[in-house]
Formats: C-alpha cells, structure tokens, sequence
C-alpha cells in the first residue's frame, strides 16, 4: 500500500505561520521606528524634518585614481547600470557587488588595489546610485537581480569572472554561483552567509530575527525612506559611525568626505526606494530551490558585525561542494573591506593566487 498522503492543512498552516510572523514582526518594527519618529518630533521638530542642500558631489567621488566611471546598457530590460573600472581592458574580469546602503564607492580600496593584474568593476546595483530605478517593486525579484548580473558579464565581453559581494551583493554572488557556476572562477562573499543557511537561522534564532529587523521594516510602504532622511539622514550616519553598528575602534573610519559622499548619493530624489525595494520581495523569493556551490569559495566574516551572526559563516561550508575557506576577523565590522580593506585585500590575494595554482 501507498504510504499515506499528508494532509494538505498541513503546508497552508505552516504557510499562514509564515506569512504571521512576517507580518506581525512588520507591525512591530513599524511600531517602534513610528515611536522614534514621534520621539524625535517632540524632541526637536525642526532638526526633525531638515535637510541640507547637496546640488555637487564630493570631489572623492571623482577621483580619477578609483578608476573610470563608465554605462552599459542592457538590451532585453533597457536599464542603463553605472560602474566604476580600473585596470586594463582584456585582463580577467572582478565584479564587486556592494551592500546597503552602499553604491559603488564603497570598494575604493579593491579598486586601487587589483587594477594591477585584473579590470576591476565596481558595479551600482539596479537602484542604487547612478544606475536605473525602475518604479515598481516587482522590478527587484531575485531573478531580476541575478539576471542584471549575468548581462552586464556579457555586455562588458566577458563569459567569466571574479566575484566579490558583501552584504546584500553577496547575496547575489552567492545566486550568481548557485545558478550560473559557469560564470564565476571564484567567489569570494563577505559577512553574508549562503541564503539557505540565512532563512534557515532566522527562524531557528530569535537574536538574529532581532539583528534582521530592518528586513522586516522595510516590508512597509515609503515609511523606511522617510525614517532614512529625517534629520538629515542621520540613520544613514549612524550605520556606518555608530559604536554598535558602525566601524570599529581599531579599523579605518570613514572620513568626513567617504560620509558625505554616503549622504549625497541617497539624498538624491527618490534615491532611496530603489534599494529598499530589493528587500519587498525577498520573503517571496526564499527560500531556494537549488541550493549547492560548486565554485571555489572565500568567505570572509568580521566577528563584530551587528547584523548577522557569526554561527551562520560556520554552517555554511555544508553548501559549498568545493575548496571553501572560512576567514573570521576577531575585530572586523560588518563593513569589511572598507573597515579592515588592508587584511582583506592580503586574504582575497592569497585566495586568488592559491586557486591559480590549484587549477
């Protein structure tokens, strides 16, 4: 006899369980982030709703030492994707894919650092920066993400690459790698552990739940954006400066231009939809169907991150059906190439330059 078929309540209560938790932890942040708002009010309402006017982007932003700023057009969507390149045209490709909220700048110090053997680019993502911001949020899929991805790898001429990503680009160069392995050498991933270890931990572990919050929030229509810039973005500065979140005592601070730069760029009009819009779909997009890595891999993790636990970097050598190495700085932010770049750039040499050897 056939075994019998479970009942089909079963996924719907475990669905509606879900979609609960997603939702009543949205009430929730809103909550807290609406008694902040009216906190600040009474506290200061018209440092609350000030801004300063930035009509020039700071003079770091160009400078021609980070590299070229160059467009590519993608044919089937239209988008038009700014980056930033140094190194020659012809030597082999590394793709940079940065976090939230960040944009291409904050890879100033790979850029400088591996023009000499590689055309380093450093990519804004769909949304950020000078890149396309398509209006609607289901522009932001997963799918699109990674499909950006693998047409700007060919409109740049290149059927493989390097691939770097910290945060949120890293979870795209972990998909880039799950889905597309022939595009990729090697990998290299910073403070974000595979997705599947990701949406598994968060459910099993209340403090990362807690640390993930923003995931959440961002759920709620245009209240994040506004959250972002009320006192003249001073949520954008905290994240980045903060003693809890931000860089650490010991590690290389941004400097009062790399901030400025920051706040310039998601101070644009309707600058900050776009990125927040990556994350509105993300509860409908895990978790995974295919889940293994079968490309070389580097994951590197600053053990004081505020965001995301460093348990997850452990268990997520299982995913990785290859050479995996797992490198934890014992006072590395969550911002690591740009809080700890010099031992990050030696680490990713070594990665690359063994894996050369290997192959």
């Amino acid at each position: 006899m056939a075994p019998p078929r479970p009942p089909r309540l079963v996924p719907a209560l475990r669905a509606l369980l879900y979609w609960s938790l997603v939702y009543g932890y949205c009430g929730l942040c809103a909550s807290v982030h609406l008694l902040k708002l009216l906190w600040s009010i009474g506290k200061a309402p018209a440092q609350t709703f000030r801004r300063a006017a930035r009509a020039n982007p700071p003079a770091c932003l160009n400078d021609p030492s980070l590299g070229t700023h160059c467009y590519v057009r993608i044919k089937d969507s239209g988008l038009r994707f700014h980056y930033v390149a140094s190194g020659e045209r012809g030597r082999p490709l590394m793709l940079l894919l940065h976090g939230f909220p960040e944009f291409w700048y904050s890879w100033r110090h790979q850029l400088r650092e591996f023009k000499s053997e590689y055309r380093v680019v450093a990519l804004d993502l769909r949304g950020y920066g000078e890149s396309d911001a398509p209006a609607h949020q289901e522009s932001y899929k997963l799918d699109c993400l990674i499909a950006d991805i693998k047409d700007i790898l060919d409109s740049l001429g290149y059927s493989r690459c390097v691939l770097i990503g910290h945060d949120w680009g890293g979870m795209i160069a972990w998909l880039i790698a799950i889905c597309y392995p022939e595009m990729i050498t090697k990998l290299i991933a910073i403070n974000f552990p595979h997705p599947s270890v990701f949406t598994d931990y968060i459910l099993r572990h209340p403090a990362q739940l807690f640390r993930s919050s923003f995931y959440y929030f961002f759920q709620i229509p245009w209240f994040p954006e506004f959250m972002f810039s009320i006192n003249d973005f001073k949520a954008l500065k905290h994240l980045f400066t903060s003693q809890s979140t931000g860089i650490g005592k010991k590690g290389r601070q941004l400097t009062t231009e790399d901030l400025e730069a920051y706040i310039y760029v998601f101070s644009q009009p309707g600058a900050l939809s776009g990125p927040i819009n990556h994350y509105r779909n993300i509860f409908n997009c895990l978790p995974l169907k295919h889940h293994m890595v079968t490309t070389p891999t580097l994951l590197l993790w600053g053990k004081e991150d505020a965001f995301m636990e460093a348990e997850m970097a452990e268990v997520t050598k299982t995913y990785v059906k290859n050479y995996f190495r797992l490198t934890v700085l014992s006072e590395g932010s969550h911002w690591l190439q740009q809080d700890q770049p010099d031992i990050v750039n030696r680490l990713i040499w070594a990665f690359l330059r063994e894996e050369i050897r290997r192959e």
